[in-house]
């Protein structure tokens, strides 16, 4: 979780289905802090579970030091 944002969209959606914010648990491998902050003050009352809590983010808004381009790695969808 960068900023939160994706995170910030699911759970809207899963409240307009009806689903009550207390019983939403959002589970990630790395938070960066600008994240966690942004979904926790918009919603107060869903758990997030994060394996790691990063220093933050560079001026490229990645995280840092971070595991790096992991989605890229996987999916393989980099440019080298």
């Amino acid at each position: 979780m960068i900023e939160g944002n994706t995170a910030v969209q699911a759970i809207s959606l899963l409240l307009q289905k009806g689903v009550q914010e207390s019983n939403i648990i959002f589970l990630n491998l790395i938070s960066a802090p600008q994240g966690l902050h942004a979904v926790c003050k918009r919603f107060p009352r869903v758990k997030i579970v994060t394996s790691e809590i990063e220093l933050g983010l560079n001026s490229n808004s990645q995280v840092v030091p971070g595991m790096g381009e992991f989605g890229d790695r996987y999916f393989g969808t980099n440019d080298d």
